[in-house]
């Protein structure tokens, strides 16, 4: 006879613990994320809403301007309608906006950049007189921050050069060879797979070349003026 109290033995397989069910995680990046396809009518609805925060406006108060009601503005900037032609003009005098703004975002280029191996552009830049080979990986063509991603090579013929400066920040992955690479007032060796972040407006380069040859990929990241 079964003793009153005892409990059963759960039938229920234990399940181990998780922080993400994987749905969303499209990259391993922590800068956030964009909608991969958007329709117009969300593209528009999204410029609509950001241009009435920019304003510091409520959601009254705009349709209150445009003359449209609150459901329906609520509608337009969650993209569950397709708003018409005056409903958009509305809102763009509301807005103080030509109409045209409202389509930026959906037309928006993505730039893209293809360069195959050993067919980067070489750059004449401060330091190939001593002997520092560039070559152009790539190039941005729009957006507010310009990348310019180079593999740099130091021959035999290389001598060491630290008065590089400019703006923006700097990265630096060593491919082969060996440095002990100058910032600021720190040294740091360099060797294959080790990298270096910087922030390029001191004063930084190659200070030792212990082997050589070498070749280090140098990313330089800097506000579009």
């Amino acid at each position: 006879m079964a003793k009153r109290g005892a409990r059963k033995p759960s039938s229920r397989a234990s399940r181990p613990a998780s922080h993400s069910t994987g749905e969303g995680l499209k990259t391993g990046s922590l800068a956030p994320q964009t909608a991969v396809s958007r329709s117009i009518a969300e593209a528009i609805g999204t410029q609509v809403r950001n241009l009435r925060r920019k304003l510091d406006l409520t959601g009254a108060e705009l349709a209150d301007q445009a003359g449209l009601s609150a459901g329906m503005l609520s509608k337009i900037e969650n993209g569950a309608v397709s708003a018409s032609i005056d409903s958009l003009e509305a809102l763009a005098r509301a807005l103080n906006v030509p109409l045209t703004t409202f389509f930026a975002s959906y037309e928006e280029q993505r730039d893209c950049s293809y360069v195959r191996g050993g067919q980067g552009v070489t750059i004449e830049r401060r330091g190939t007189k001593a002997g520092h080979q560039y070559q152009l990986l790539g190039h941005s063509i729009s957006g507010e921050v310009v990348v310019e991603p180079y593999l740099i090579t130091l021959t035999e013929e290389a001598k060491p050069y630290t008065m590089f400066q400019h703006a923006g920040v700097e990265f630096i992955y060593m491919l082969t060879g060996k440095v002990l690479y100058r910032h600021a007032d720190k040294a740091y060796p360099l060797a294959p797979g080790d990298a270096l972040f910087f922030d390029a407006a001191a004063l930084h380069g190659p200070e030792e070349l212990t082997k050589l040859p070498m070749t280090y990929l140098s990313i330089i990241i800097y506000p579009r003026s």
